[in-house]
């Protein structure tokens, strides 16, 4: 017994001074830990200044109830209970009750709210009871960052992200210059997997990234946005995209990528214009025409006979649009009215011989290979090569004349159709004009030359005055102003069907269809001196209501054009005509009415689109915050009150 006795004595010794400092180390390690804190990553800025993508940080409020003594709990629960129903809602006896029982149980980790603000969570610490902090106040803040768009989905797919999804976007090209340095603090275990800050300091601050300046114009981009939308929802087209490019610079300005979900709403689904290598029909014509020209074997004044409208390759039609085609005609004449019997006939005369010096020509054009963009998933080009005996055919050369048989994205259509209005000039597309740390510059993104001069001058001045006359006298005429000019190609590509099984389970032959078409328009404006180029792109509009190149995408091409004329006058050139939107035509009277007043009081901006109502606000002296995406549904300064300039109005849009 006594042998026993002295055994215990000398463990308990031996633990209590020998292995008493691993023990506390152990115990201190089960109830103390090193917690990372996240920091947020830079920002996406527009252009102009305005954010594109931003870290928002959010917390979840919690209460150790067992910290705060019972006087100060007793004497300030029901303060504190009042204080949560003003900002969170529900009752204050609910809020009474929820802490009472909480007391009761001993809860040392009751929730109180999720995903609160930075603004609420300082006003939340000075709440009754939680001012007094951490250990005697009971008040849990745990902290987390979500990335927010300003600007809603708009331009979404090209902003991008980096999480759980993967890398999309300028956000996934740019994610290590983006990155912050995380923080860290330490906290104490409550409670089973339950753990609170030890204090209200951190032991390391976390710094925020770095961050991207992009080349988008929130006004363009607005204008962009909406007018493809417009024209998808009317034609219940599957997806579409547009694209608005700066001439000299090669700057995205704009760029909309719209698909359909199964209720008929449409989002920016994929970043199309990018991603989407197809059939482009007959917006590739001006390849064939300007590489024709170029190399001296027409000139616009060749006359070519489409015969009545139908010819036969080696057994497979080619037809025009207009029954009885167009008889004899100007090479000029056949790119205005989109013949396709004429053009396939120019350019087989001219190339059957020796193909591969026409392949030449559009691998100068800069479809061969992919554009190279930073921004991951380029769709990959496909132009057939006559050394390739395997997908190589008699009627390859004819059938990539007129826009079949190849494959481009409509990017490098608009890098193409750019480099015409840039006198020959190819440079480029890109999305970011610098990066930037800590409000200092670290690069700036230079104009990129591909290729110094596409073509003659003498080729590029007959192209660009072919181009204005499609939309003075040719397939978009329906477009044509004479108050302000515009010059491009309008394209409509039937859509080649694989081969596959139908619902019977019977086996179909690859074919193009009649029922599901591509409808595109590609060019500049102004005509004379362009600065912006613009392609437009719709997927499988219902053809019921029309499946044109004219009608579906042309229009979008003028409403872009001409919105970006009445925002942003261009070389002095007025615009007096009518726009052929209603709503657009409402909106700009209301604009125009509000912007010209002299002000001295708030004006109403309810009902305005959320761009236009942020330029007439700053405009006028005031600073503008805006929440949500569309048209303004409420503004925090009243109509009427007096103006002070320098102060924050805030917008929400809906």
């Amino acid at each position: 017994m006594t042998l026993f006795l002295l055994a215990i004595i000398f463990r308990v010794v031996n633990i209590q001074y020998a292995q008493g400092a691993k023990y506390k180390k152990l115990a201190t390690e089960l109830t103390i830990k090193q917690d990372t804190i996240k920091a947020n990553k830079g920002n996406v800025y527009a252009s102009d200044g305005n954010l594109l993508a931003t870290s928002m940080s959010k917390y979840t409020i919690r209460m150790d109830v067992v910290a705060v003594n019972s006087n100060v709990f007793e004497n300030n629960f029901m303060a504190l209970s009042e204080e949560l129903f003003q900002m969170f809602g529900n009752s204050p006896e609910y809020y009474q009750n929820k802490l009472r029982k909480a007391k009761k149980r001993r809860n040392r980790y009751l929730l109180i709210a999720r995903n609160v603000g930075y603004n609420d969570y300082l006003k939340m610490k000075k709440f009754p009871i939680f001012k007094l902090g951490v250990y005697r106040g009971g008040f849990i803040a745990e902290h987390k960052t979500v990335r927010a768009h300003p600007i809603g989905k708009i331009a979404e797919r090209t902003i991008g992200y980096d999480d759980f999804r993967g890398e999309a976007g300028i956000e996934g090209a740019f994610a290590d210059f983006m990155e912050g340095e995380n923080g860290l603090r330490w906290k104490q275990k409550i409670a089973k997997n339950q753990w609170k800050p030890i204090s209200d300091v951190n032991e390391k601050e976390p710094i925020d990234g770095h961050d991207v300046i992009t080349t988008i114009d929130v006004n363009i981009q607005d204008i962009t946005h909406h007018a493809l939308l417009r024209q998808l929802e009317y034609f219940e087209a599957d997806h579409g995209c547009a694209v608005v490019m700066e001439t000299a610079t090669g700057e995205i300005k704009a760029i909309s990528n719209l698909g359909r979900t199964s209720k008929g709403k449409y989002f920016e689904k994929r970043n199309y214009a990018l991603w989407e290598s197809h059939e482009p029909g007959s917006t590739f014509k001006l390849a064939s025409l300007m590489a024709a020209l170029d190399d001296k074997v027409i000139d616009t004044s060749t006359v070519v006979d489409t015969e009545k409208g139908k010819v036969y390759i080696y057994n497979r039609k080619v037809e025009d649009s207009k029954r009885g085609g167009y008889g004899k005609i100007s090479a000029a004449r056949v790119f205005e009215v989109s013949s396709n019997v004429g053009i396939v006939k120019l350019i087989r005369e001219h190339y059957d011989q020796n193909p591969g010096k026409f392949i030449s020509k559009l691998e100068k054009y800069g479809f061969k290979k992919p554009i190279g963009f930073q921004i991951k998933g380029e769709g990959l080009p496909y132009i057939p090569n006559p050394k390739d005996k395997k997908r190589w055919s008699k009627i390859s050369l004819a059938w990539m004349s007129w826009g079949y048989g190849v494959s481009v994205t409509p990017m490098q259509t608009l890098m193409f159709y750019n480099a015409v209005a840039n006198n020959g000039v190819m440079v480029k597309p890109r999305f970011v004009k610098e990066l930037r740390r800590q409000d200092k510059i670290e690069k700036i993104f230079q104009t990129e030359i591909v290729n110094s001069k596409i073509a003659s001058d003498q080729t590029l001045k007959k192209i660009r005055k072919v181009m204005e006359n499609v939309v003075i006298r040719g397939t978009a005429k329906n477009i044509y102003s004479s108050n302000f000019s515009m010059a491009g190609k309008t394209g409509t590509a039937k859509k080649y069907i694989p081969r596959h099984k139908n619902e019977k389970g019977e086996t179909i032959s690859g074919h193009y269809s009649t029922k599901r078409y591509v409808a595109s328009f590609a060019g500049f404006f102004p005509a004379e001196a362009p600065k912006y180029s613009c392609i437009v792109v719709v997927h499988d509009p219902n053809k019921k209501k029309g499946y044109y190149g004219a009608t579906v995408a042309a229009p979008i091409f003028k409403e872009i054009a001409q919105k970006i004329y009445t925002t942003t006058p261009i070389d002095n050139q007025s615009v007096k005509d009518k726009v052929e939107f209603e709503s657009i035509v409402n909106q700009y009277k209301k604009y125009t009415k509000v912007i010209n007043k002299e002000h001295t009081y708030i004006p109403n901006v309810q009902g305005m689109s959320g761009m236009d109502a942020v330029s007439l606000l700053e405009n006028i002296g005031l600073k503008v915050k805006i929440t949500g995406v569309g048209k303004v549904k409420y503004q925090s300064i009243k109509k009427g009150e007096t103006l002070v300039k320098g102060t924050t109005i805030i917008l929400k849009l809906s």
